[in-house]
């Protein structure tokens, strides 16, 4: 499925992508996708563990002095810089995020509705333990998408079937949405004894897009432990209702709406 983690691009028609969705270790395939121009636009962060944010300093589209880029991250009291900060600095790393070429700004986001390069974008918290988790809603006026990456909804109690509720925030972020790209890190026979870890099981991501009247789920954050093989397996093994077509995130994959 690829070996890099969290990183989706956004772009209007067959524009470059100026809205990026978290910034691991896949932002390094931004620039070539760039080929080399400077990068223009917003990174949002849905939180700040190390797989969502690793990226940051391998960005050569980024570290350039024609580059505007605005990170936004999760709202925790703390200023992003400040954060990030302690991820991107010597011993650690050799520079700081100030010390990045072009022009870095970086602010805070809640839950709440807000404008992104162009975009309507409606945030909203859902359960991922560490730290302040974000669930995405993004819209142009015409196709929508809904991101939750990293999601533990049984969190918020075991729902009808023990995976999960389908938890107010959830349902608002996900319906009638054209994509639904959501966490599937785990079988439903996996989940009972990883249920501390933060992740869900891809049965409940059938399970939301098909409550909610989603038509598309990309299955997203594969647990690293899993071939490309099992991967396909999982996908192949779940029940999607008629109408709801089921797909597995690829390193590269492209989605026209």
């Amino acid at each position: 499925m690829g070996g890099n983690t969290s990183c989706v691009g956004i772009a209007e028609d067959d524009q470059l992508p100026t809205l990026v969705l978290d910034a691991g270790t896949g932002l390094r395939n931004l620039s070539a996708v760039l080929r080399g121009a400077p990068f223009i636009g917003t990174l949002l962060l849905g939180h700040l563990h190390w797989d969502h944010v690793m990226g940051l300093p391998f960005f050569p589209a980024g570290d350039n002095d024609g580059a505007r880029v605005h990170v936004m991250a999760p709202e925790q009291g703390v200023p992003p810089i400040d954060e990030l900060t302690r991820l991107m600095s010597p011993p650690l790393f050799p520079i700081t995020p100030k010390q990045l070429r072009g022009d870095w700004t970086f602010s805070s986001y809640g839950a709440e509705s807000f404008e992104a390069e162009g975009f309507s974008v409606v945030a909203r918290d859902i359960p991922h333990k560490g730290g302040r988790t974000m669930g995405l809603r993004i819209t142009d006026g015409r196709s929508t998408i809904a991101y939750m990456s990293d999601h533990a909804p049984h969190d918020l109690g075991p729902g009808d079937d023990g995976l999960g509720a389908l938890h107010p925030a959830a349902v608002e972020l996900a319906t009638d949405v054209d994509l639904l790209i959501h966490d599937a890190q785990y079988t439903a026979a996996e989940l009972p004894a990883r249920a501390s870890w933060g992740h869900c099981a891809a049965d409940y991501g059938v399970n939301l897009a098909s409550h909610c009247g989603a038509r598309r789920l990309l299955l997203f954050h594969h647990d690293p432990t899993r071939t490309d093989d099992d991967v396909w397996a999982l996908r192949d093994a779940l029940a999607p209702p008629p109408g709801l077509t089921v797909e597995v995130a690829t390193e590269g994959t492209v989605v026209q709406l």
